[in-house]
């Protein structure tokens, strides 16, 4: 193994920022990436951090890989993770980092007793989903994803 997972810190976000580009153009939404390094930096650190990040580290520092996640509470079943990203750069990818960043991840969330590890992925993504199913998740495809963006919650009471 050539790569070494760790908790991110501070100082990682540069490279954080870099994969969650990399993601983005990936996923054919190069403009919708608008977390700043400074929001990330903001956000993940200090007395109430709002998300927690593994990084997967070459032996040069450089990051290749990130999982970042956060809490939700579900109602029925109590303390959950929702799984934001699970991001390997492509030149890394076939080498273990993804799945070694998934049991991380799953790791953590068993040491701290949740219930649940939520996330989503592209239907078009399917050797995510190939991988993802291969490690017991169930991909749930009679769900769909809603969302309010910044516009639409500004407009919400006025429609």
């Amino acid at each position: 193994m050539d790569f070494h997972l760790r908790e991110a810190v501070k100082s990682d976000m540069k490279g954080v920022w870099a994969l969650i580009n990399e993601l983005a153009v990936f996923e054919k939404e190069p403009q919708a990436v608008e977390v700043s390094i400074a929001d990330l930096e903001r956000d993940g650190f200090g007395s109430n951090p709002l998300f927690h990040c593994f990084v997967a580290e070459k032996s040069a520092g450089e990051i290749v890989g990130i999982a970042l996640f956060y809490p939700r509470y579900s109602t029925w079943k109590g303390p959950v993770i929702h799984l934001e990203d699970l991001i390997v750069t492509a030149s890394q990818r076939g080498k273990g980092i993804g799945n070694a960043l998934l049991s991380k991840v799953v790791s953590y969330a068993k040491e701290k007793g949740l219930k649940r590890v939520s996330w989503e992925v592209l239907d078009w993504n399917t050797p995510a989903i190939d991988f993802y199913e291969a490690k017991g998740a169930n991909v749930m495809r009679d769900w769909n994803v809603v969302q309010l963006d910044e516009k639409g919650i500004t407009d919400f009471n006025n429609i």
